[in-house]
C-alpha cells in the first residue's frame, strides 16, 4: 500500500518477498500458467490485428479507431463489471469471459482464413470483445487477492504483469513468424485454442482453497451504490493520485503499439518483421521491470511520482532516437519503467480497497485508465497519421510528464515541504553568532 509518511520502519529484508513467493500458492500457480499461454496468444493477435487494418486501410487513425472501440465498453460497463466481480463467483465469472473472448479470435480466424475479412468485421468484433474485456478486467484482479492475500497480493500482481509481459516478447515473434509463412489469420486462430488452456486452469482451482469472508460477500451484496465507489475510489490520495497519474499516461501508453506500428511502417519501413522486433524490445523491458517490481513490498507516493517522471523521460529519449538500433534500446527503458509504475499504482489501489467493494473499486479504476486509453486511441491514432510517430512520442512525453509535475507539486505543498532550496540566516546579535540554516526539499 502506498504510504503518505517518511516515519517508519521500512519492511526488513526477512519480509520482502521472495520473487516467485507468490507461486507457493496452487490456486495462483495454475491460473498463471494458463494466463501465461493466453498471453503469448492474446499477444499474437494484437500484432496481427493492428497489421490486418494497417494492412487494409493504410491508416494508422484507423487502428487508433479499433484500439478504441475495444477499449469503449470498459467506459460503459467498467462499473457493472466491478459489481459482476463482487456479486458472483469470480470463477464462474471468467469462465464465462474467456468462452466470449476465445470466440471472438475464432471468428476473426475465419474470417481471414477465408479471405473473408473487412474492416467492419475487425470493428464488430472488437466491440464484443471489449465487453467481455469490461466485465473480465475488474473480475481478474479481485480474483488474484482472493488466490493469494493481502501479503502476497502485491507479489501476484508483478509475477501476473511479468507473465503478460513474457507473452509480449514471444507472442509478437510467433505473430511474425506466422503471418509472414502461413497468413494473418494463423495467428488468430492460435489465440483463439489458447483460450482451452485458460479454461482448463480456471476449472482445476479449488474453491475451498480461495480467501473469502461472509462479511464480504455480505457488503457486497447491500452495497451497490456506484457513488459511494467513486468518493472512496478519488477521496483518499492513495487511490487518487495513482489512478489521476495512470489515467493520464494511458492516454497515449495504451495505443503505443500504433506509434510502433507508424515508426516500423513509415519510419525505418522494417515491415511486419520489425514491428514484431521492436514490440520485444518493450516486451524484455517490461518483463525485467515485473521482476523488479515483485520483490517490493511498499511504495510511497513520492516514489510513484518519481516513476512516472521517469517514464516520461524515456519516452522523451524515445522521441528523439535517430535509427532503429537506438529506438529498440530506448523502448527497453520505456517497457521498465512502464511496468514498475503500472504494478505499483495498482497494487497500492488494490491495497487500499476494501475487501467488500475490491471489485467495484477496480471495476472503477479501469474505466478511468481505460477511458483515458479511448480517449487517446484516435488522438495518437491522429497524431501518428498528421504530425509523425515522433511527435506522438513527444506529446505522450510532455503532457503526463506536465501532470505529474503538478502532482508532485500538490503532494509537497499538502506535506508542508518546501519545494525550492532557500537560505535562511538568523543573526543572533546578543551572542555576536550568525547561525545559517539551509532548507532542502524532502520527499513525501
Amino acid at each position: 500500500m502506498f504510504t503518505r509518511s517518511t516515519a517508519g520502519p521500512r519492511a526488513s529484508a526477512a519480509d520482502r518477498p521472495a520473487t516467485f513467493s507468490s507461486l507457493r500458492t496452487r490456486n495462483f500457480r495454475i491460473f498463471l500458467s494458463g494466463q501465461l499461454i493466453s498471453n503469448v496468444g492474446g499477444w499474437a493477435q494484437r500484432i496481427a490485428q493492428d497489421w490486418l487494418v494497417l494492412t487494409l486501410t493504410k491508416s494508422p487513425t484507423a487502428v487508433g479507431v479499433i484500439v478504441a472501440l475495444q477499449l469503449l465498453p470498459s467506459i460503459l460497463f467498467g462499473p457493472v463489471g466491478g459489481l459482476v466481480a463482487d456479486r458472483f463467483p469470480k470463477r464462474t465469472v471468467l469462465v464465462c469471459t474467456q468462452i466470449v473472448m476465445g470466440s471472438c479470435a475464432g471468428v476473426l480466424a475465419v474470417l481471414t482464413l477465408t479471405g473473408t475479412v473487412e474492416v467492419w468485421h475487425i470493428f464488430a468484433v472488437a466491440v464484443v470483445l471489449g465487453i467481455a474485456i469490461a466485465i473480465d478486467n475488474p473480475t481478474r484482479q479481485a480474483f488474484v487477492n482472493e488466490m493469494v492475500g493481502p501479503r502476497l497480493l502485491r507479489n501476484a500482481i508483478s509475477l501476473n504483469s511479468a507473465a503478460f509481459q513474457l507473452g509480449a516478447l514471444v507472442g509478437p515473434a510467433v505473430a511474425g513468424a506466422l503471418i509472414s509463412t502461413i497468413g494473418i489469420g494463423a495467428a488468430f486462430a492460435l489465440n483463439a485454442m489458447s483460450f482451452t488452456v485458460v479454461l482448463v486452469a480456471l476449472l482445476r482451482i479449488r474453491s475451498s482453497e480461495l480467501q473469502v469472508t461472509g462479511a464480504a460477500v455480505t457488503a457486497a451484496t447491500t452495497d451497490d451504490q456506484p457513488v459511494s465507489t467513486a468518493v472512496e475510489l478519488f477521496g483518499r490520495p492513495e487511490m487518487r493520485w495513482p489512478t489521476v497519474l495512470v489515467a493520464v499516461f494511458s492516454i497515449f501508453t495504451v495505443s503505443f503499439p500504433v506509434t510502433m506500428a507508424a515508426f516500423a511502417n513509415g519510419v525505418f519501413e522494417v515491415g511486419a518483421g520489425g514491428f514484431a522486433l521492436l514490440t520485444c524490445a518493450l516486451a524484455v523491458g517490461s518483463l525485467i521491470g515485473s521482476l523488479s517490481a515483485a520483490r517490493r513490498v511498499e511504495l510511497r507516493l513520492r516514489g510513484l511520482v518519481g516513476l512516472a517522471a521517469g517514464l516520461a523521460a524515456t519516452q522523451l529519449v524515445a522521441a528523439a532516437a535517430p535509427g532503429m538500433a537506438a529506438f529498440a534500446v530506448s523502448l527497453v527503458a520505456v517497457g521498465f519503467c512502464s511496468v514498475v509504475f503500472g504494478v505499483s499504482a495498482n497494487a497500492g489501489v488494490q491495497l487500499a480497497a476494501r475487501d467488500h467493494n475490491r471489485g467495484r473499486i477496480m471495476g472503477l479504476y479501469l474505466l478511468v485508465v481505460v477511458g483515458a486509453g479511448c480517449v487517446g486511441g484516435p488522438l495518437v491514432g491522429a497524431i501518428n497519421e498528421n504530425l509523425g510517430p515522433r511527435y506522438a512520442l513527444l506529446f505522450g512525453a510532455i503532457v503526463p510528464g506536465l501532470v505529474t509535475l503538478v502532482v508532485g507539486l500538490r503532494l509537497a505543498r499538502t506535506a508542508g515541504i518546501e519545494v525550492v532550496p532557500t537560505l535562511r540566516r538568523r543573526f543572533v546579535v546578543g551572542s555576536q553568532q550568525v547561525r545559517s540554516r539551509v532548507v532542502h526539499p524532502l520527499g513525501r
